[in-house]
């Protein structure tokens, strides 16, 4: 349940939900053993997504989608609504397999946004998508070298449509304070996260899809998915579970769940949205090592996110999206510091979710051929994309598997197949955390007092330790 401090409606799963309604009735939990040719854990985009192509190459699968509250009650119901091409290792993978094939996932993600955006329309689902790209900003001269460096790198995995902007065509877009340089991309789109994830469960459906909802799943075996009420037992088990992994039996270390939090504002008045300016609608990031994401709504609020407390104990979730006050607290301090006319906005909203990174920060697809088990996720916030993409790569390597397909240019992308050491145990893994994000708001704020064109030496040993670098 939500509750309201000083007038903020904090949690109830998500803002999404609160503009959108939660689910009317829940659909059936699992009723018994039972057999599939497919079982899919979880119900969000990859498990949804994963579910809609396998169901339209193959009608006569029998898939199962078992989930263990409700079709979006995770990140998919939670996220900012950033349809966009970026993903979590390609710069590893460029390293372990070659700039070529690093290049050719880049690609892929380029054409999923647009993909998303075709299925959408084509299953009739009205998701607030505008596709007005990603605009992300810098403040301070050390995020204008690091912006500067990202846009150069983009352009060499092939993104010959990405602009750079000084201070004044940044303006222009979107009026923040401060903002010296931007990159804009226009693969990139904003969305409104629970119309997704409600119409294509509904898609999903309408092709013959059985969905389990209060269904929590406690073990995944080989060809076996294990519940409260039953075990579903199938060639293939594929795991889409994202940061909520580390509830099953043995997965606790596998990815963390890191919190990720939001805002949303009171609708803007025209005045309002004069002068902040966004009338290109574009999705709104920075180049802050804990860095900031942002939306305009369909129905004119900003919509902002970052890090709150970032990880919790023993890789616990949260509670319905509750979040604390001094998070909620540094949130709306961002919005303010990005648009001073907005100080005396009202924040209406405010809820967390978890997301899941992996040891290495790479997001992986993969299918064991001697098991039937399979996975994709590790999408470490760039999952509203990534997770189609990994769903349509699920779907060719089951294909693959069962001889109904074969290599696929989707199959021979260079996350398929990754494998990466678990995560340190308790209490090193709450220490680390807790350690690498305080030292990155301290590296942010030296950089905001120091006015130096070089990144923080504090954050580039953190990146090093984290293994994002």
């Amino acid at each position: 349940m939500s509750s309201s401090t000083s007038g903020v409606v904090n949690g109830g799963i998500s803002f999404w939900y609160a503009d959108d309604g939660l689910p009317a009735a829940a659909r059936e939990p699992l009723g018994g053993d039972a057999s599939a040719d497919v079982v899919i854990v979880g119900g969000g985009y990859t498990g949804l997504w994963t579910a809609y192509y396998l169901k339209r190459a193959a009608p006569f699968l029998r898939i199962t989608v078992l989930e263990q509250k409700f079709c979006g009650y995770g990140a998919s119901g939670r996220n900012g609504g950033w349809l966009y091409n970026g993903i979590a290792g390609r710069d590893r993978y460029a390293r372990l397999h070659g700039h070529a094939a690093a290049a050719r996932l880049q690609r892929a993600m380029n054409d999923t946004v647009d993909e998303v955006i075709r299925v959408a329309a084509a299953e009739g689902i009205d998701a607030d998508v505008h596709k007005g790209g990603v605009l992300e900003v810098a403040c301070t001269p050390a995020q204008a070298a690091r912006l500067r460096a990202f846009h150069e790198t983009e352009v060499a995995f092939g993104e010959k449509d990405r602009e750079l902007y000084g201070a004044r065509e940044t303006a222009e877009r979107i009026r923040v304070a401060d903002a010296v340089a931007s990159t804009w991309t226009p693969h990139g789109a904003r969305l409104h996260p629970v119309k997704l994830v409600k119409g294509l469960a509904a898609a999903v459906e309408r092709l013959g899809v059985t969905i389990h909802e209060s269904t929590p799943v406690t073990e995944i075996r080989p060809r076996n998915a294990v519940t409260p009420y039953g075990t579903v037992r199938a060639p293939h088990v594929l795991r889409c579970t994202e940061g909520f992994t580390a509830s099953l039996r043995g997965q606790r270390r596998t990815w963390l769940p890191m919190n990720s939090s939001m805002i949303a504002t009171e609708p803007l008045t025209d005045q309002q949205w004069e002068a902040v300016g966004w009338a290109g609608r574009e999705t709104l990031g920075d180049m802050a090592h804990a860095y900031m994401y942002a939306q305009r709504t369909a129905d004119g609020r900003i919509a902002l996110g970052g890090r709150g407390v970032p990880y919790r104990f023993g890789s616990r979730t949260d509670n319905d999206g509750t979040t604390g006050a001094a998070t909620v607290e540094a949130l709306r301090e961002i919005l303010v510091r990005f648009f001073p006319a907005l100080a005396g906005v009202q924040i209406e909203h405010a809820w967390s979710g978890v997301l899941g990174v992996p040891r290495d920060w790479c997001a992986t697809v993969t299918l064991d051929r001697s098991t039937g088990l399979g996975w994709a996720g590790g999408y470490v916030g760039s999952g509203v994309a990534t997770a189609h993409l990994a769903a349509r790569t699920l779907c060719d390597l089951v294909q693959q598997d069962s001889g109904q397909g074969g290599r696929t240019d989707l199959t021979d992308l260079p996350w398929v197949g990754h494998r990466v050491r678990r995560w340190e145990p308790e209490p090193l893994r709450w220490l680390g955390v807790q350690g690498l994000y305080a030292v990155y708001r301290e590296a942010d704020r030296r950089e905001r007092a120091s006015h130096r064109a070089g990144s923080s030496r504090l954050a580039r040993l953190a990146d090093r330790v984290s293994g994002r670098a």
